[in-house]
């Protein structure tokens, strides 16, 4: 009961300013879109896309991280990874 007699301790106190819409939406991020991935994933299954789709999400998260990690220099690195991947594999198959 420790916390409890501390927050009786520390009295009343004014709650924050609640978050507007625009906020949260910036705060929460892809959050916000989720019912539309979800809608487009469904109907990429339906269709025989979804791997093609995950494919892509991965591609395009991929090169998102490398540039908030080192932005020209990180999709720089992201882009020969890929390419280095695709000489691999062609050689691979030759």
């Amino acid at each position: 009961m420790a916390k409890h007699d501390d927050l009786l301790q520390q009295g009343a106190h004014e709650a924050p300013e609640p978050e507007t819409a625009e906020q949260r939406s910036k705060r929460v991020g892809w959050g916000t879109a989720g019912g539309g991935v979800v809608g487009g994933g469904i109907a990429l299954a339906k269709f025989g896309g979804l791997a093609k789709a995950f494919l892509w999400l991965f591609a395009w998260n991929t090169a998102v991280n490398g540039w908030h990690i080192g932005g020209w220099i990180g999709l720089a690195v992201v882009v020969l990874a890929i390419a280095a991947f695709l000489v691999v594999r062609s050689r691979r198959e030759a």
